[in-house]
Order: C-alpha cells, then structure tokens, then sequence
C-alpha cells in the first residue's frame, strides 16, 4: 500500500488497543477500510485506511482519555465503546536495576501489544503487576496510585517505594467492579520481564 495508508492491524497494535475497537470507532465516524491482499500477508485480506483516517480514531483516543479524566461524558465525538473497552492496567518497573522507583502505568486493551512499542524505549523494563481493568478508569487509576509521586511524564513516575504504589493499585482495584480478562496476570503474581510476555528483543534504547 501506498505511504499514506496504514493498516488497522498496525493502528490498533502502535495504540494498545483491540483491532475490532478500531474498527467501532471507523463505523460511527462512517470510514469504510479499504481491503488489500498481498504477499506479504499470506493472500489473506487486510484493512487499511489513510493517515487522515488514522488520525480521527487517535484524536477520538485521546478526546476519551480526556473525558474520562475530567468526567465530561457528553462529547459527541467520543466512541462509547473506547470508554467501555476492557483490558488491564498495568504497573512496570522500567530500569529495577539501575533506577528501581522508575516506573510506568496505564492501560492496554492488548498487553502484549503494549509491551512491543516500549521494548525499545525500556529495554530493560518488568511486568510488576497487573488489574484488569476499563479504559475509563484509567486516569483515576493513574492519579490515585500516583499520588505524591514524581511525575517524569505523562505516564512515567519515580518513587521511593515500589511496593507501595502496588499497595495503592491494590486497594484501588479492590474498590472497582469485577472484571473478568484474558490475559491479565493474577493481582500479587511474579515480576515478569517483558521477554515473557511474548515480547521480542529490540535494540538498546538511545532515548
């Protein structure tokens, strides 16, 4: 395909969600994906739409993102079905040798997936913990367990305790519904570095 197309396998995996949430979003903003097959693709059939597409869906992520944390559900513009989406939040210890009270939180519709786009920028990162989770409790989530911690960036953190901002994302999910996710590591389980969760090397980070 051309440069200015990108498939929603791609989109969906450089953003942590599911494909089929991707595919939601496109259908309520009334973008119809353009199907190609190809060698490198096994002659199976894949969706692509234009960067200007992949944008809308970005920009209605973010438009969620920022509902949820201000509590403005009225956006016309935010997919119901983002804010509903399930997945998991996770808490990882991104240098435990050399910076241990570095970390990052969030939410991945698709850990794995999540986990691929960081293995370049935190090479060296482990799987801490995780919930399972919904989008929409992510920013509540991230500011509560956070709390009077060093903010580094948006969603990276640097703390005197590890354990206790575990503690806080243990209290915090044991307050939330029940949610039932493939995928997500039990609550309390093995620090796991990013290896084991199916993610392949990748070259050293120069950030």
């Amino acid at each position: 395909m051309p440069d200015d197309f990108i498939s929603v396998i791609d989109l969906a995996a450089r953003h942590g969600i599911h494909k089929q949430t991707v595919f939601k979003v496109l259908k309520r903003f009334g973008i119809e994906p353009t199907k190609r097959r190809g060698a490198s693709n096994r002659g199976q059939s894949i969706s692509y739409i234009t960067q200007d597409e992949a944008r809308i869906v970005v920009d209605a992520l973010r438009s969620s993102d920022s509902s949820s944390a201000s509590g403005d559900g009225d956006s016309p513009s935010i997919p119901e079905v983002l804010l509903a989406e399930k997945g998991v939040f996770y808490l990882l210890s991104l240098e435990p040798e050399s910076d241990p009270g570095r970390f990052k939180v969030g939410f991945a519709a698709s850990l794995p997936e999540r986990l691929r786009q960081l293995r370049c920028s935190a090479p060296f990162a482990v799987v801490v913990a995780t919930w399972p989770c919904k989008r929409l409790w992510e920013r509540t989530a991230i500011e509560c367990v956070a709390e009077g911690c060093e903010r580094i960036h948006t969603e990276v953190f640097r703390t005197t305790s590890l354990e206790s901002v575990r503690a806080k994302c243990e209290r915090f999910f044991a307050l939330m519904p029940k949610i039932a996710e493939l995928g997500a590591a039990p609550n309390g389980g093995p620090a796991l570095p990013l290896g084991n969760l199916g993610v392949t090397e990748g070259p050293p980070s120069v950030s």
